[in-house]
């Protein structure tokens, strides 16, 4: 018998009369050796999610939206990595400290995790109706008569046409959109409070993107989950998150609701972010693109990160790292829920 069929039928804690945030991630620093030396992925990352609300975690690749997520989850490959300090408090315990089998009771039924790739998420060679009556199977007991009625009512609930008939498929007999339905209804099979969507709409065209995102929103609502979303896709999160927590190098560089970074972007990084989304009023102007490229891991420069790359930089940026503070109203009154890690913000916000 496996660990996952011996701890299958114990119930997830609960911990409902929790009143702080449904997630919190403090100071979390996560680092890999290789042997060009230690990449430290993440440096200090700090956010809250509370039930309901969608926190969207931008940047580019490598810096480390998805290394968090994994350690959110526990499913970093250690070693190569290690979680040197920090703490991932879920409903107030932290789960870096629990032993890994009071974890495994939480992840997947309290916690889920949408990965980008479907296709290699999903095994090729048994049925979606089965890989999804698993979840019931093994953490609930369910038979396998029931587990498959269970099956086939998630595959409805994210409109996967002809459910009943496509119950027995193979995942290559979908389309990318389809799959990445089949992983948010193994998401949601267990009704989990928190589900981490990690680029869930890589590879589909807009259209497929928009409903992806759609049923999303729509599922978060009727379930009252927290949701965190990885992208590195400004566009995708524009009428779906609530906040939003831009990262660069392993670092959160900006924070704001969604609508104050759209419209006062406070960090160089954040505005060249902002500047690289084509325009319908720009057209036949060249694309702005950021210079240069994200730090190796392993170097990453002294100072803010950005310092290579930003047009502000000045010579305190070269020696001093920025932290995560207040950003403030010409008057210094404080913007609710906005930070930024730039000696410069003022400039950037109200320049």
């Amino acid at each position: 018998m496996t660990t996952m069929e011996k701890t299958a039928n114990v119930p997830a804690p609960r911990d409902d009369d929790h009143q702080g945030p449904l997630l919190e991630v403090r100071d979390l620093h996560v680092e890999f050796h290789t042997r060009e030396g230690v990449a430290k992925a993440v440096n200090g990352v700090n956010y809250t999610v509370d039930a309901g609300e969608t926190l969207a975690v931008l940047g580019e690749s490598g810096s480390g939206k998805s290394v968090t997520a994994q350690a959110i989850m526990g499913i970093l490959d250690m070693p190569p990595g290690r979680i040197p300090q920090g703490e991932i408090l879920f409903r107030g315990k932290d789960m870096l400290a629990m032993p890994e089998e009071e974890r495994r009771k939480i992840r997947g039924r309290k916690v889920a995790m949408i990965f980008q790739d479907a296709l290699s998420s999903l095994n090729p060679v048994l049925t979606v109706g089965y890989q999804l009556g698993e979840m019931f199977r093994v953490h609930l007991g369910m038979s396998k008569k029931d587990a498959r009625l269970k099956s086939i009512e998630l595959m409805d609930r994210v409109r996967i046409p002809a459910a009943k008939e496509r119950v027995d498929d193979y995942p290559h007999q979908f389309s990318g959109g389809m799959r990445q339905r089949i992983m948010i209804a193994m998401a949601l099979a267990l009704e989990p409070d928190l589900i981490i969507a990690d680029e869930p709409t890589t590879a589909l065209d807009v259209t497929v993107q928009a409903q992806v995102m759609d049923l999303l929103a729509e599922l978060q609502r009727e379930y009252n989950m927290g949701l965190i979303l990885i992208t590195h896709d400004l566009g995708v999160v524009a009428d779906v998150a609530d906040k939003i927590a831009v990262m660069y190098a392993g670092r959160i560089v900006e924070t704001a609701p969604v609508h104050e970074l759209y419209s006062r972007p406070s960090h160089p990084y954040t505005r060249g972010l902002l500047d690289s989304i084509p325009r319908l009023d720009q057209k036949g102007q060249e694309l702005y693109a950021i210079k240069g490229l994200p730090p190796n891991l392993t170097r990453i420069p002294p100072g803010c990160a950005f310092n290579p790359r930003c047009p502000k930089a000045e010579d305190i940026c070269r020696t001093d790292i920025p932290l995560l503070h207040p950003v403030t109203e010409r008057d210094g009154t404080d913007l609710p829920g906005r930070g930024s890690a730039c000696h410069f913000w003022k400039e950037t916000i109200h320049g």
